[in-house]
């Protein structure tokens, strides 16, 4: 598969039989995803010189020795160099901050989790549901976004616990509903490959999805529920 130019959190890189994972990048079922927003970058790792100074004679050197596989990683970028570099969809905004749509996919950050409601900030905004063609626009300011109850999932909404969902500082991709009032954009999760794509335990470790309602920590091994994002 080709990697792309820019990625999104959660988003699917390459297989782990091709790549090693590196930097802003998580391992899951065999495949590399990324955990930050930025350029995918590939490090190659070339073999030593058979002529080099070692104990080992050439001949020695060169049968045991194995082309090791890339690493890849994700660079960050800032978000003037982000959206400077996005090509159609980040020309929408000319060089300014990006204005959501109804239908548009964004990328936004929980930052309070109310009983009928999450707040978040909006970070990227992808044309329509281009969420899996391209990184989008990143927003040259936070843009405020509301997620409802009764918005979070397409069955059994009265059954829907925020906090069971969603907890403050995880990364959520949502499709733009409404345009909202006045301070906030409404976005909704109800897609299965909408919801938390990047979260944190409560021990700050990055987590990785397990099922459609579990984040798990790898270093502790404990699992939190989220509503999970399908991966790419």
């Amino acid at each position: 598969m080709t990697i792309p130019d820019l990625a999104l959190p959660g988003q699917l890189l390459g297989p782990s039989s091709t790549y090693n994972p590196g930097p802003g990048t998580h391992l899951y079922a065999s495949n590399i995803y990324a955990s930050l927003s930025g350029r995918p970058v590939t490090t190659s790792h070339p073999l030593p010189h058979p002529n080099s100074n070692n104990t080992k004679s050439p001949s020695t050197s060169t049968s045991t020795s194995k082309p090791s596989k890339p690493t890849l990683s994700i660079s960050r970028l800032t978000s003037v160099s982000a959206t400077a570099s996005l090509g159609p969809v980040g020309e929408r905004a000319s060089n300014t901050n990006a204005l959501p749509r109804v239908g548009d996919t964004v990328v936004a950050r929980v930052v309070r989790c109310l009983v009928r409601q999450v707040n978040v900030a909006i970070l990227s905004v992808s044309e329509g549901e281009g969420w899996w063609s391209g990184f989008g626009t990143v927003c040259a300011h936070e843009i405020q976004g509301v997620v409802r109850r009764e918005d979070v999932r397409a069955t059994e909404k009265e059954k829907v616990v925020l906090a069971e969902g969603f907890r403050v500082g995880d990364l959520v991709r949502a499709v733009v509903i409404s345009v909202g009032d006045q301070s906030n954009y409404y976005l909704g999760t109800a897609k299965n490959e909408l919801g938390v794509i990047m979260a944190k335990s409560e021990n700050g470790n990055t987590m990785y999805p397990i099922s459609w309602k579990e984040f798990k920590d790898p270093v502790t091994g404990e699992t939190e529920t989220r509503k999970v994002a399908k991966p790419f």
